[in-house]
């Protein structure tokens, strides 16, 4: 998640103090994952330093004064120009769960144990997010699918490689 680009674009709707951005940002991105304050703050900081966004003057309010963000046309451009272009697709060569499969194989190790608990969490993992759908909003909907799409991906290359570990374990052990 873009964190920069995500809080100029909820600035292209409407001008907002930094505490609203957080709001609005944990309510749409943030689900198990809330952006911390000072993230918030620092982000905008740069943001302004690099002329994307303009802070207002400072604004009496309930706690420490506040300042109103809005975004400039420098940051409608690289808003655009971020929405524009298509991410990375980036396979992930060396995750995690690959290293460990290859260490447990190099050091003689039981690989499948490492697997099995593996797709039992993916499997836990999964319940949750089913449930989080069936609970939640569209939104929730979105996000868990998503997600799940991940696990099932990564289910399957589980699957295959606790298929071939025989082979590879010679491959590695040669």
């Amino acid at each position: 998640m873009s964190v920069p680009n995500t809080l100029l674009g909820l600035l292209e709707r409407e001008p907002s103090h930094g505490y609203d951005l957080k709001r609005e940002y944990d309510s749409y991105f943030g689900r198990g994952r809330p952006l911390p304050f000072g993230q918030v703050y620092s982000t905008l900081a740069r943001l302004a330093r690099d002329k994307l966004v303009a802070p207002g003057e400072a604004e009496p309010g309930e706690g420490p004064d506040r300042k109103r963000y809005t975004i400039t046309a420098a940051g409608r451009q690289e808003l655009e120009t971020w929405l524009a272009n298509p991410i990375e697709p980036e396979p992930h060569l060396q995750s995690v769960l690959f290293a460990k499969v290859v260490l447990a194989l190099i050091l003689g190790r039981p690989a499948g144990r490492y697997i099995d608990a593996q797709r039992a969490a993916h499997l836990r993992r999964m319940r949750e997010l089913r449930e989080r759908r069936r609970r939640g909003g569209p939104l929730d909907a979105l996000l868990a699918d998503y997600a799940m799409f991940h696990l099932e991906a990564d289910l399957r290359w589980i699957e295959l490689t606790e298929a071939r570990l025989a082979t590879l374990k010679e491959a590695l052990t040669r």
